[in-house]
């Protein structure tokens, strides 16, 4: 009787080990299971490799032809979903020069854009600079004060909390001349806005600098870390029908996604030009999701401003259909 028990209660011990690994190992496939979902959860929930900022540029005709006052700019910013600020400056001329670009003129701007930025919790990041003359120029007196005349942005973006300010490298069409006096007004203000914890950047922007090999030559010639590009997913015309930097028909054309690609190493922040949209909610002439896989493999992380400039589209609704593009964009790209 005893042996008999025995053997009873072995087989029992043996069965419930059986049954105990069948149910361990059932529970651990079914934590294997759990742990692969909870992966591809966090990879849908993955955070936007950039972050959306608003060109002031995009609601220039509201400012100029409608007399809607520039300093709503955050207000307006923030009711259409963005985070940051990129200022122009040429938007506040009007008010400026009539005080000759005075210390008070110039502190109004500030204390007034940084309180309504303050007030919407938006970021400002940077400004714009146009008209204060040219940084290329193949006159070093006259290269010199326009040097000299960028300075009050310097200090304005300071006190603003700005990254950058972004300026024109404009004087002449001149291939070698214009990439020697373009290192060197560039080298000239990036010293004095190191000072300030500023960087210089340059937008393709016209002429010589819409030519994105000769841009990066510049760049690598000065090699300065506060001195850097704005690559603009446009604005790569570098020969026009009447010779200027905008106005005319353009007749020659930098590939753009090679422009690009090209300025991206020096990029301080990305400028996500629009124009006109096709029935899909496309840009009609650059293709977005080319545009945005080139930004990304290049390890930019920063801000991408929107900057509608279509004619189809009022500007709100064009400012729109490019933010949604870019996020549609960042889903596509995860």
């Amino acid at each position: 009787m005893k042996h008999l028990n025995f053997v009873k209660y072995f087989t029992r011990i043996i069965v419930a080990l059986l049954l105990f690994g069948s149910y361990a190992c059932r529970q651990a496939t079914k934590d294997e299971k759990k742990e692969e979902i909870e992966t591809v959860e966090v990879k849908e929930n993955l955070e936007p490799f950039f972050k959306l900022s608003l060109a002031q540029w995009s609601i220039n005709r509201m400012i100029r032809n409608d007399g809607v006052d520039p300093y709503t700019f955050a207000e307006k910013a923030k009711a259409w979903g963005f985070t940051g600020l990129e200022y122009v400056s040429q938007l506040y001329r009007a008010e400026l020069e009539a005080e000759n670009y005075s210390a008070e003129a110039m502190q109004n701007f500030v204390d007034k854009n940084n309180a309504a930025a303050k007030k919407h919790g938006l970021t400002n990041l940077l400004i714009m600079i146009d008209g204060e003359g040219p940084l290329a120029s193949t006159d070093s007196n006259e290269r010199a004060a326009a040097v000299k005349n960028h300075y009050k942005w310097v200090d304005a973006a300071a006190a603003m909390g700005c990254h950058s300010i972004r300026v024109n490298l404009q004087g002449t069409m001149e291939s070698e001349a214009w990439v020697e006096a373009s290192v060197d007004g560039l080298t000239q203000l990036a010293t004095y806005a190191k000072e300030k914890n500023v960087n210089v950047i340059v937008e393709n922007h016209g002429g010589p600098s819409s030519n994105a090999s000769w841009l990066a030559s510049v760049m690598q010639k000065v090699n300065m870390d506060n001195c850097g590009t704005l690559p603009d997913f446009g604005n790569f015309c570098v020969k026009r029908e009447d010779g200027s930097y905008y106005e005319s028909k353009c007749l020659e054309e930098y590939d753009k996604y090679l422009g690009v690609t090209q300025l991206m190493p020096y990029a301080k922040a990305v400028s996500a030009k629009a124009y006109d949209f096709d029935e899909g909610g496309n840009e009609a002439e650059i293709d977005y999701i080319k545009m945005m896989r080139i930004v990304k493999e290049a390890g930019y992380t920063g801000y991408v401003g929107v900057e509608y400039e279509g004619n189809e589209l009022g500007e709100e609704a064009g400012i729109i259909a490019t933010r949604d593009l870019l996020l549609k964009v960042q889903e596509q790209l995860k």
